[in-house]
């Protein structure tokens, strides 16, 4: 919130058009870098000043005059001035003290998080591994964390302390180990470090106490379990589950979430990812269609998991979550690339879920048009309720959520703190449901921002809508049907209604629509409400359905308690240290500059989570690094992430699954099938194949001499294939084709009609 210091507020006299004196306009774009003067005028649009530029603010009866320096005439409101106020910065961290030496580690940097901090240090010469110690908050001595949080990353190490109370007094050492253990007298502490809470207001916690592994303050629940999943250890990682009523145990990541399937263990677990992980990774996977699927037994069974990340660089890529039936899932700061259909789809009967600083990227190309970036990036539906989904970051999605299908009750969900970075539509798109949209950063949006159909009930409340065309839609009436041919986005359902608060529109288009009630009570995009606890009236009614607006938003049964920021804050808070995404906004640096009206498949950024590698190496003490390569590029902030897609790493693949390739790096034509049988890969099992006929071609180029394996179906009795025009044959008992490929450019056709399912090149 901001201090009344630095504000204050000018109702207007009267509601006129925003005019200028000889039609200056000396305003600047909203820098977030920086403490700018913002002027808010009575049609939500918003114009900002670069303080250290600005002479004088001064009022003339209903005018308000701007005046920069070096300039004889200002900028002239006349009469539409609404509110000027100071915008602050972005938010940055806190920096703990550092208490390095001469003959000591050297710690480079050390900071909390939303309850978690971390410490980075140099190599200390001689040493083997760390121990990393912490004091503060609920740990009143110092204390040993678990060694898998100790991570090398060539260059310099790291520890991340995950499960923290909020607090002030934090405490790290670093303390290097060599052959003959603890060198006691090398060890660096930092203290001062300054903890904070994530923010619990939404629907996932209304009536409902520590969704996930974790209570309300942040500590681990009693008894939880805490398994560490990296690249390597995802096939291998066990534990005890209660199945039935024995204890057995399980081996693998998707296996261990399936043993909870049973029921009868409801220990909450907290399962951490530490680098890169994908989907050749995995033991298996449980829903062919998404990836990894998180079920409980019944409707609405309890499974407090929480799958989060460890640091700036956990991700998952080439799969997404299914979650179904399950009460009290959490998931929290890791990145999903690519993932198989959605990155998350709560698919059926779940309740009290939350999904929070997540990284959401481009899906696998499906086979519809409308799914160049993926199909879906949290989508859901099927009786689920009380949800909530806050600060992500959606890199240019296509289709950011749907929010029902079609029948579903009142389920009460919320969209808070969200950065829709450049994606497309869908923020959300809602059937039936009552939703809370509040305080998100709509930036640069190429289709429509909040879309209602089939009856639906949203509260857009104190968001920041910068250049989105059609920033909220009514099916079949307002902007939803202003053009030439009267057809609507959302195939033609009824309407719902949109009650709109306190949001504002900055770097409005020639394109911007936006129509109020009390505007046009037929073709409206929204009621404006003049107040948050204004109640909107029965004769607000949807022209297609005739539905009206439920009001829950102020029946106090209903709702949760929660403190919303100034819409001119909401694009600080969100790209500020405690903001939406991972920790420090995560790994991944990409520039959308001069993106804003372009919905296209980005294929550069395509191509570079294609090319994506953490530079995670290894746990401190294991013997092995964690990918044997880690040089790999994690992006910068020129767009150069991982080079030329010719410019390729050690291992690439490609399978079909979507029925599109899963890798750009491939140019392919040809017809797909899932009724050909299988072909199972480094212990996944792909039911989709590329079938291999005259018209199929496969292109690629290499820029180095690598080994191709190609993997054919159970049922294939032949098992050839043209490389580059010559036929090459295959092995017909485990129905793989090898060959050797010189720098180049290559080609493959058919030599006998087979069916592909899966690529891999191999330096």
């Amino acid at each position: 919130m901001r201090n009344p210091f630095y504000c204050f507020v000018l109702l207007a006299a009267m509601s006129c058009t925003l005019s200028f004196a000889q039609n200056t306009d000396n305003s600047v774009k909203r820098d977030v870098t920086k403490t700018q003067m913002s002027v808010k005028t009575t049609d939500n649009s918003v114009r900002y000043y670069n303080i250290d530029a600005l002479n004088k603010v001064s009022f003339e009866d209903d005018k308000t005059i701007v005046l920069p320096n070096g300039l004889t005439s200002g900028d002239v409101y006349d009469g539409v001035v609404n509110e000027i106020s100071f915008v602050k910065k972005s938010q940055q961290a806190d920096d703990g003290i550092i208490n390095n030496a001469n003959g000591q580690v050297e710690v480079t940097t050390a900071k909390g998080w939303q309850e978690s901090l971390y410490v980075c240090w140099m190599p200390f010469a001689g040493a083997t591994s760390y121990n990393v110690y912490v004091k503060g908050g609920q740990y009143a001595e110092y204390t040993r964390i678990d060694r898998e949080l100790v991570r090398d990353y060539g260059s310099y190490g790291r520890a991340d302390i995950l499960g923290l109370k909020a607090g002030e007094g934090y405490e790290v050492k670093v303390v290097p180990v060599d052959a003959n253990g603890e060198v006691a007298y090398a060890a660096t502490t930092a203290t001062g470090i300054k903890v904070v809470n994530y923010n619990r207001e939404g629907f996932a916690h209304l009536n409902y106490s520590g969704v996930g592994a974790y209570n309300d303050d942040g500590t681990l629940k009693d008894g939880a379990k805490v398994l560490y999943v990296t690249a390597k250890t995802a096939k291998t990682v066990s534990t005890e589950v209660l199945v039935d009523k024995s204890k057995v145990t399980r081996t693998g990541l998707q296996d261990i979430i399936d043993a909870y399937q049973k029921g009868t263990d409801t220990t909450p677990l907290a399962i951490r990812i530490i680098g890169k992980v994908t989907r050749e990774d995995l033991d298996k996977i449980s829903s062919s269609s998404e990836g990894l699927q998180v079920k409980g037994k019944n409707a609405y069974s309890l499974m407090p998991i929480t799958i989060e990340g460890v640091g700036e660089d956990a991700t998952v890529s080439g799969f997404g979550f299914l979650v179904r039936n399950c009460k009290g899932v959490e998931m929290r700061n890791f990145a999903i690339m690519l993932c198989m259909d959605d990155c998350i789809s709560l698919d059926t009967n779940n309740s009290n879920i939350w999904l929070h600083n997540l990284d959401l990227f481009y899906g696998q190309t499906g086979g519809d048009a409308d799914q160049a970036k993926g199909d879906g990036t949290i989508d859901l539906k099927g009786g689920t309720k009380y949800v909530t989904i806050s600060s992500n970051r959606y890199w240019d999605c296509g289709k950011s959520s749907l929010c029902g299908m079609g029948g579903d009750d009142a389920n009460y969900i919320t969209y808070q703190n969200n950065w829709f970075d450049h994606s497309d539509s869908r923020h959300p798109r809602i059937r039936c449901m009552s939703v809370h949209i509040w305080n998100n950063y709509f930036d640069g949006v190429a289709k429509y921002g909040v879309g209602v159909t089939s009856g639906a009930s949203a509260f857009v409340e104190a968001n920041y809508f910068r250049n989105c065309n059609k920033p909220m839609l009514i099916s079949m009436q307002g902007s939803d049907i202003n053009n030439s041919e009267h057809k609507g986005t959302f195939s033609s359902e009824d309407g719902g209604i949109i009650k709109s608060f306190a949001n504002v529109f900055a770097e409005k288009s020639s394109n911007f629509k936006y129509v109020t009630w009390q505007q046009d009570n037929v073709e409206f995009d929204a009621y404006e409400a003049s107040e948050r606890n204004e109640v909107v009236p029965d004769e607000v009614k949807a022209k297609k359905g005739g539905t009206g607006y439920d009001n829950f938003d102020t029946n106090a049964s209903l709702m949760y308690s929660y403190s919303p920021a100034n819409a001119i804050d909401v694009p600080s808070n969100v790209t500020g240290y405690y903001g939406a995404g991972r920790l420090n906004h995560g790994d991944f640096l990409w520039d959308f500059t001069g993106k804003d009206a372009n919905y296209d498949v980005d294929t550069a950024l395509k191509s570079a989570l294609n090319n994506y590698k953490s530079k995670f190496v290894k746990i401190f003490g294991d013997d092995s690094d964690e990918t044997g390569d880690d040089s790999g590029d994690t992006g910068d902030d020129s767009g150069d992430i991982g080079g030329d897609p010719g410019e390729t790493g050690d291992v690439i693949t490609c399978d079909f699954a979507g029925k599109a390739p899963s890798n750009s790096f491939f140019s392919v034509s040809g017809n797909y099938s899932n009724s050909k049988g299988t072909a199972t890969v480094d212990g996944t099992t792909y039911t989709t194949c590329l079938k291999i006929e005259s018209s199929t071609s496969i292109s690629f180029t290499t820029s180095a001499k690598m080994k191709m394996t190609l993997y054919f179906g159970s049922g294939d009795s032949k098992v050839n294939i043209k490389v580059d025009g010559t036929k090459v044959s295959g092995d017909t008992t485990t129905k793989t084709l090898t060959a050797d490929l010189e720098p180049g450019n290559h080609q493959l056709t058919k030599a006998d009609s087979c069916n592909l399912f899966y690529i891999k090149l191999e330096k």
